[in-house]
């Protein structure tokens, strides 16, 4: 009686374990082809082929259903981002169109003015002047408008940071001697040192930086120079003008942000914004060092290769 008993709790404990078995392996199994379900239709997605009608409540799971509603709500957003995209293209374009004209004009205009009204030759100068800073600033909101929106597209390569300094230097030069200023650009420091950027676009960001160093220095000058690293080449532009409060130096990289120390200069916060993003869609960075009374040195990094 006590052997019957045994076989029956043995075979119980047989068909108990295999019982467990078959539901494990069919768990398994359901949860392989769900993962490979979910596979596909984040892959379909990619593809852009994504169809939400395939994938029916009768047929996924719960979290299958809620990814099919995610990737069809995406797939929504998506297009309507490129649509924005298109139309902020568009306007832009037309800003920039509209803008150059009547401004081109008008200095024109104040050009012939300038020449005919000797007696109001101060106020046509002011007038000159705001002009002038209107189409900066249009320019300049342009240009980071198209960088903001991936419209403008930058296409870093090799080059030469020789070229880059002798042609900032060049630009700059009678800048910072009609205020008085050196600026030494140490182009000598950059022979045979390569790094990858956009030479166009980089010209811009460290043209930014030794306008804004020009800007706010009143005696000395400004110092460009090369400094080459492992997977880094920097380009220094230290000036011995004003300096910037710790804590302000992680705000000046802002967009439109102005110090209340230099509320009084011109400028209109973009300059340094515009620089960060250039040199960051370069996968490079911008650095600051300063103090105040001391100058600052901002430092521009892009990579070696």
């Amino acid at each position: 009686m006590e052997t019957k008993t045994g076989t029956i709790l043995f075979m119980a404990g047989i068909f108990l374990l295999l019982a467990a078995v078959i539901i494990l392996t069919a768990d398994v199994i359901a949860r392989k082809r769900s993962l490979k379900r979910m596979r596909s239709m984040i892959q379909s997605a990619m593809d852009g082929t994504f169809r939400a009608d395939i994938y029916d409540e009768s047929l996924c799971a719960s979290v299958e259903s809620k990814l099919a509603e995610y990737i069809s709500a995406s797939q929504v957003q998506e297009k309507k981002a490129i649509a924005e995209q298109e139309k902020t293209k568009t306007l832009i374009a037309d800003i920039s169109h509209q803008t150059k004209t009547p401004l081109a004009n008008i200095l024109l205009y104040a050009e012939l003015l300038k020449e005919e009204a000797a007696g109001n030759r101060e106020t046509i100068e002011l007038l000159e002047g705001q002009i002038k800073k209107l189409d900066f600033l249009i320019q300049s909101l342009v240009k980071l408008s198209r960088l903001e929106t991936g419209i403008l597209a930058l296409h870093p390569k090799r080059n030469a940071l020789s070229a880059l300094l002798e042609e900032a230097g060049e630009q700059y030069a009678a800048k910072a001697q009609k205020k008085g200023l050196y600026l030494h650009v140490l182009s000598e420091e950059a022979q045979g040192v390569k790094a990858c950027f956009d030479l166009k676009w980089t010209l811009e960001a460290l043209g930014n930086l030794i306008d804004n160093a020009i800007k706010y220095t009143e005696t000395g000058g400004v110092t460009v120079s090369v400094k080459a690293y492992e997977l880094f080449v920097s380009v220094e532009v230290a000036d011995t003008g004003i300096g910037i409060t710790e804590e302000e130096q992680a705000k000046v990289f802002g967009r439109f942000y102005r110090s209340i120390t230099v509320s009084d200069s011109q400028g209109v916060g973009i300059g340094l914004y515009l620089a960060r993003e250039i040199v960051r869609q370069q996968s490079g960075y911008l650095q600051l060092v300063s103090e105040i009374g001391n100058g600052s040195v901002f430092s521009l990094y892009l990579p070696a290769d």
